[in-house]
């Protein structure tokens, strides 16, 4: 054995290193299930078009062609994207003779011709119902457009005419704002409507005995424009709010698609809302009269008060009509914009696809309206994989987990089968992020509940046009032009393997948790709030906090509204939402305000079998300012069923056929449900999400963390057989798996960063078995040090030659200016002489990546690493002796543009935004370091054991 790797150091200079890792044989004993009975063979679901990775298509200008459409779309179809939603924004320099204005008679041949062509490449053609964002455009009029209250304030005396015009002070929304109300409150609470004694904006009208206060609403404008609006989309932001703005805008679109007899895309899709400003709409106090009870106009002077009292809270009539005004706003946007576009587009055959974030509604029952609900990531999450790159130019992401299942949540309740993702958002800055990168955060939206990922994005950019072609300002730039490119159809196959599971069946989320909505339209300041990805933790922190505690206890929940509990029941003491999907409990976290309706509602469901469980307290007030006397009467009459109990400590107290559960401490509260923890969340720490179907449970299990796992897990499900797929490679085979404590228990090898799919089945399957294979590691391993050659498959510029760099290093390391500023495909390429050495599997462990590898050996394909661990099974590629191990590093384009900034090179050729930095800021990238490109560390062969469970 020595003389052997004597040897092989000799020809092949590879270094024998002892690892200190003892293999042991696991002696364990394994239910009899598992013998050579006749089972099924592993087959992954069949991957419908909506499994594949989409991405938003950016038209810069509108500028587009048949000839480019048609290979832009083909390079799609080729790596595997299989859906394009196709957003116009504002073009590129010097190009406006070929920008084409949103909705012409030609954009809609070109949207034709898209829709062919993806009918041929099998490329699903979804269209943002507007430009850039937010919806708005041209055919939207100063009466449709973004509204906000303008408050005036004037006063007087009895017997005293006001001189004052009553107009508004800001002199550029004197041209626009209309008076919606003026009214005169006095000191003894007396309240009177004077908007139809005002004449020319003059008020006809003398004080009676008393001092008075006269307030004057005038509906204003924001004036904001359409942001990033396309050639044909420029023009007013619309009044959401208004169901007849709306309706006049979709009309628009109706004109232009009969006027071309252009067929209806497959998916409409709205962004997130950002419409800043906009607080109001001309139709909000009629409909706060019909939906509140009473006139707000009634109430200007409490609402508008911006006392606060000792506690830093405001006078609890000014919360509770500011809290109503909130809710007047979310259902407005609900039934007057979300529901009205989602009926719109089922009338011509089109469905929805809804960003509801960003806006001031309740953002479940907004998701729930869509057939698509979507949210966000923004930022790069922090997960301390081990080996995975680090880069000092990125930014938090704050979309976590507790915000993405907002959207999930409201899919689930509601029967949607996809939830969608706009996946990737600046990660980091341009040109630096790898696909190392991309895999853990849409492993975290896969955990949330995300089964549909759409990339942002992809830029339109013609075959002509010089590198790096045309760009979005934001990143990640998932396209041709992208070195990432090149090794990107693995990831989306990694995508693709992953939703074919997710997508199927059914979720099996255990708990409904409320979300208190009313307690945070009360608590916070101001009066228009706005529930954006970046400000949720100053929203809702209270409500976050719960989300965490509970998944720290091993349970995944889904949001529920107060208008999803009036629609769920109780069957076989489940809770059923009108959605149809099941769950173990309803958890009520802390709430304080709570309709009496709603209350009622949960107390019915305890009493035909359900679990409710209340946290830390009961509900004790009703929400709202109208009727609030008769309403807390009858909220005391129906909360006094409730049983009388101390929250100090867990109490399941049974409840007709269901039961009232109460207590503070969550761990040991939630324990009393009928719901087993899964303890790969609660002591692993584990990232999962399990969902049902017809023949057991599937989990997908990503260890987002630096921690690797090798042994026993006990699952939370009551079946008996489990079957483990990995999504990198596409290999599955029947796991090891047995009955502990009358659960079911897998074992599990999950490295730090890896993910996989555990299936489980309640009886055996059919058909023939294969089973998954487990290794441990050697006690010792070949490190592959010396002897490798370095040439180019592709640089720019161009690099010709081979190099014997001996060790495998990163080739901006070398001699040679252009390795420093080059772009492109490296081949590593060594001659191994390998040993006789017993091993029952190889792995080859490429170490530190820079940034994607292709692996041959002996000339068979081998695998692609392109995430961490960058370690592939290569066993049945090798064979005792001579091997040729050639590996294809493809690292990014971040140096290229570095040496273009460094040469003056003009790139940034685009409008309005052009190009900014991922902090908004104009920025140049000359002054950056060469990253690390290539093999950038030890690469090493590790003989593995198969791992004996006898």
């Amino acid at each position: 054995m020595q003389d052997c790797l004597s040897a092989s150091l000799t020809f092949a200079n590879i270094a024998l290193i002892n690892k200190h890792i003892s293999m042991k044989r696991i002696a364990i004993c394994i239910l009899a299930l598992f013998s050579t009975f006749a089972s099924f063979a592993q087959q992954w679901p069949v991957a419908q078009p909506e499994a594949h990775p989409y991405t938003r298509w950016w038209w810069l200008g509108n500028a587009v062609d048949e000839q480019n459409l048609t290979y832009n779309l083909e390079q799609y179809a080729k790596a595997g994207l299989r859906g394009v939603e196709i957003t116009p924004i504002y073009g590129v320099q010097g190009n406006e003779s070929r920008d084409i204005p949103f909705l012409s008679s030609r954009w809609m041949q070109m949207l034709r011709y898209t829709e062919n062509e993806g009918h041929r490449l099998q490329i699903e053609t979804d269209m943002n119902t507007g430009t850039g964002w937010p919806f708005g455009g041209p055919y939207v009029s100063t009466a449709d457009a973004a509204t906000r209250a303008l408050f005036q304030e004037y006063s007087l005396r009895s017997g005293e005419r006001l001189d004052a015009v009553i107009e508004p002070a800001d002199a550029e929304q004197r041209p626009v704002a209309t008076l919606s109300r003026l009214m005169a409150y006095n000191d003894r609470g007396q309240v009177i409507n004077l908007t139809s004694k005002v004449r020319d904006k003059r008020l006809l009208w003398t004080a009676p005995q008393g001092q008075w206060r006269l307030i004057a609403l005038f509906d204003g404008k924001s004036f904001e424009q359409v942001k990033r609006a396309s050639p044909g989309g420029e023009g007013l932001v619309l009044d959401h709010f208004s169901s007849s703005a709306v309706a006049h805008y979709l009309s628009h679109f109706e004109q232009a698609f009969k006027a071309d007899a252009t067929p209806y895309p497959h998916t409409f899709f709205n962004d997130s809302y950002e419409v800043y400003i906009a607080d109001w709409s001309s139709q909000l106090l009629d409909e706060f009269a019909r939906r509140r009870g009473y006139r707000l106009e009634d109430h200007f002077p409490e609402f508008l008060d911006t006392t606060r009292l000792a506690d830093g809270t405001r006078p609890e009539t000014t919360a509770r009509i500011v809290s109503d005004y909130r809710e007047t706003l979310s259902d407005m946007l609900l039934h007057n914009f979300t529901r009205q576009w989602t009926s719109w587009a089922h009338s011509h055959g089109a469905i929805t696809r809804n960003q509801a974030h960003g806006s001031p509604g309740n953002l479940i029952d907004l998701y729930a309206t869509v057939d698509i609900p979507e949210c966000e990531g923004f930022g790069l999450s922090q997960f301390h994989i081990r080996g995975l790159r680090q880069d000092s130019l990125t930014r938090v992401n704050y979309s976590d987990l507790s915000m993405m299942k907002y959207a999930s949540s409201a899919a689930h309740i509601s029967g949607k089968t996809y939830t969608s993702a706009e996946t990737l958002t600046w990660l980091t800055e341009h040109f630096r992020t790898s696909l190392s990168q991309c895999k853990p955060d849409v492993d975290l939206m896969f955990a949330a509940g995300v089964n549909h990922i759409f990339f942002h994005g992809t830029p339109y950019s013609p075959r002509e046009a010089a590198w790096p072609g045309w760009l979005f300002y934001a990143s990640v730039n998932m396209s041709p032009t992208n070195s990432i490119w090149r090794d990107a159809p693995a990831f989306f196959d990694y995508i693709t393997r992953c939703q074919s599971f997710l997508q199927s069946g059914k979720p099996d989320n255990d708990f409904l948790i409320y979300l208190p909505i009313y307690d945070i339209w009360q608590e916070q300041p101001g009066r228009y709030i706005a529930f954006e990805i970046s400000n949720m933790n100053e929203r809702a922190p209270k409500f976050i906090d719960v989300i965490n505690k509970v998944t720290q206890s091993g349970y995944d929940v889904d949001y529920i509204s107060d208008a999803f509990i009036l629609g769920t029941r109780c069957e076989g003491g489940r809770l059923v939402t009108s959605g149809g999907t099941r769950y173990k409990a309803l958890i009520i976290p802390a709430a304080r305000l709570m309709p009496e309706k709603v209350m009622r509602h949960l107390i019915q469901l305890a009493r035909e079998g359900a679990d409710i469980v209340f946290l830390e307290h009961y509900p004790t007030d009703v929400p709202g300012f109208g009727r609030l006397t008769s309403r807390r009467a009858l909220f005391g009459k129906t909360s006094a069923d409730l049983p009388h109990v101390s929250f100090t400590s867990a109490t399941a107290t049974p409840f007709n056929r269901g039961r009232i559960i109460t207590g503070s401490d969550y761990a040991s509260t939630l324990a009393l449900c009928k719901a087993v923890p899964e303890e790969m969340k609660s002591r692993l720490g584990l990232h999962c999400l399990r969902r049902a179907d017809a023949t057991g449970h599937f989990y997908f299990i990503s260890s987002l963390h630096e921690s690797d796992l090798n042994g026993w897990v006990s699952l939370g499900v009551a079946d008996s057989m489990a079957a483990i797929y990995d999504p990198m490679s596409g290999k599955s085979g029947m796991a090891r798996a047995r009955l502990h404590d009358g659960h079911l228990q897998v074992f599990l090898q999950l490295a730090s960063g890896q993910s996989l799919i555990v299936k489980t089945y309640s009886s055996h399957p059919s058909g023939n078995l294969s089973s998954w294979n487990y290794y441990s590691e050697q006690p010792y391993s070949l490190s592959l040090v010396h002897g490798w050659n370095l040439r180019f498959v592709s640089s720019e510029p161009a690099i010709d030659g081979t190099f014997a760099i001996d060790r495998p290093v990163s080739w901006t390391t070398l001699p040679f200016p252009d390795m420093q500023r080059n772009s492109g495909t490296g081949l590593y390429s060594l001659t191994l002489i390998l040993p006789e050495i017993h091993a029952d599997e190889w792995i080859l462990d490429l170490g530190d990546v820079r940034e994607s590898a292709r692996v041959r050996i002996n000339g068979h394909e081998a695998g692609v690493a392109w995430a961490a661990p960058f370690r592939l099974f290569v066993g049945k590629y090798l064979h005792t002796g001579k091997n040729l191990i050639e590996v294809e590093v493809t690292n990014l384009t971040a140096n290229r543009i570095a040496d273009y900034d460094r040469r003056g090179v003009n790139w940034r050729i685009f409008k309005e935004i052009n190009f900014v930095d991922l902090n908004y800021k104009k920025t140049t990238y000359g002054h950056w370091a060469p990253l690390p490109s290539g093999l950038n560390g030890e690469v090493k062969l590790l003989p593995m054991g198969r791992l004996s469970f006898e």
